[in-house]
């Protein structure tokens, strides 16, 4: 298969570009015409050599864009202008390009889903599902609206976790450069006076010392083993029995496996709560919200409910085999399926372990703080009475 660019004329005689996957030239042709598409210019699409990491497009460009889009749509404006405008007004160059294609593909008589979903890296199958509903249901605006507020909350939701977790990881970073530092450049003044001096030195001075010569004389052994300690540990994480036994393992983590329940029950309940209140019938909601829970554990769990409500069960009754949800949230969810709105009570749910969420950040701050820096200073101190137990010594035979 192939892409080819073409420039053609619709039925209502507007001319635009676009592109189109197909065998040949000839396929291509025909694939035009069946949209009653008048061809000007096809031709194939040259081969391209990006290196790219991602899509160049941040969660948070995407909450930008889904918000002035529903403003736009909201105050009457033609879709195919609000898509013009976007992209005249968007500063990431990555997102203009994909707004453009997307404008190009509803042009040439795509729906909006449908175009959105040639761009899985940017909209995901949660963004695309919840817009399809929308134009069917004639409630684009509305779907729209309530996907600005589902990428911001789940914005701030990850900048919360990741502000938790980065200060203790800078203190820990910053604590082993200055061990380092020590060892490479304090540690060796010490080992030419030991070694001036002669006689036999303390088992804590020599270790020390040991430990200075191998981090001086083989630096380059040190990185390259790091570097492949962080491939490694990357290749192993994308097998997906591996990963999943890391991640159960990472929940029974004493505080942070806490955070991690909080934060994956919140990104739970309010992606499924948006979907179902979207009009997403609720297999559909629950496959999609697996993908985004960001832990395998919980992705298994969740896809093991969608199967039980498939088999006829009330989501209360899978969610209770899997021993994952919390019994409130499966109490509320219970409620919100017998009084007929279960997408408003996973709403609220979320909004609780939002603010769940901030307190076991805080726990988990308040127990890696004080064990960093116990173990620097318990580093630091061994060190220097390691390098002083000589110095002691001498001064003793110096009185006798």
């Amino acid at each position: 298969m192939a892409f080819f660019l073409y420039k053609a004329q619709n039925v209502q005689g507007n001319v635009f570009e676009g592109q189109i996957e197909a065998k040949d030239k000839a396929e291509a042709e025909s694939l035009l015409r069946r949209k009653r598409l008048v061809i000007q210019t096809l031709k194939r699409k040259p081969i391209e050599i990006k290196i790219q990491i991602g899509s160049g497009i941040k969660t948070k460009d995407i909450s930008r864009f889904t918000r002035m889009f529903s403003s736009m749509c909201s105050a009457g404006l033609p879709m195919l202008q609000c898509l013009n405008i976007l992209e005249e007004q968007s500063d990431n160059p990555a997102l203009k390009e994909v707004v453009h294609k997307v404008a190009m593909a509803i042009n040439g008589g795509s729906t909006l889903a449908d175009a959105l979903a040639q761009h899985p890296k940017v909209f995901d199958k949660l963004y695309c599902n919840m817009v399809a509903a929308g134009e069917a249901g004639g409630i684009l605006e509305g779907i729209l609206g309530r996907l600005a507020d589902y990428g911001e909350s789940n914005e701030r939701l990850t900048r919360k976790v990741k502000k938790a977790m980065t200060y203790p990881v800078m203190v820990a970073v910053i604590a082993v450069l200055v061990l380092v530092l020590m060892l490479a450049f304090v540690i060796p003044t010490f080992a030419q006076t030991f070694a001036d001096g002669g006689g036999e030195l303390p088992w804590p001075t020599q270790f020390v010392m040991s430990l200075s010569d191998g981090i001086k004389n083989y630096a380059a052994f040190w990185v390259l083993l790091i570097v492949a300690i962080v491939v490694t540990i990357n290749v192993v994480l994308k097998v997906p029995s591996l990963r999943l036994q890391f991640d159960t393992y990472l929940l029974k983590v004493p505080k942070l496996g806490d955070l991690q329940m909080k934060s994956a029950v919140s990104r739970f309940s309010r992606t499924l709560g948006t979907l179902l209140n979207a009009g997403v019938s609720i297999i559909d909601a629950l496959q999609v919200t697996a993908k985004t829970s960001g832990n395998m554990c919980v992705e298994r769990s969740i896809m093991k409910i969608s199967v039980g409500i498939a088999g006829g069960k009330p989501i209360v009754e899978p969610m209770k085999d899997v021993k994952i949800f919390p019994a409130m949230v499966i109490q509320m969810t219970g409620v919100g399926e017998k009084t007929g709105n279960l997408g408003g009570m996973l709403l609220k749910v979320a909004d609780f372990y939002d603010e769940e969420v901030d307190a076991a950040i805080d726990a988990v701050t308040a127990m890696l703080e004080p064990l960093i820096m116990v173990f620097l200073g318990g580093a630091v101190g061994f060190m220097m009475v390691a390098m002083y137990m000589p110095i002691f010594g001498m001064s003793d035979a110096i009185k006798e």
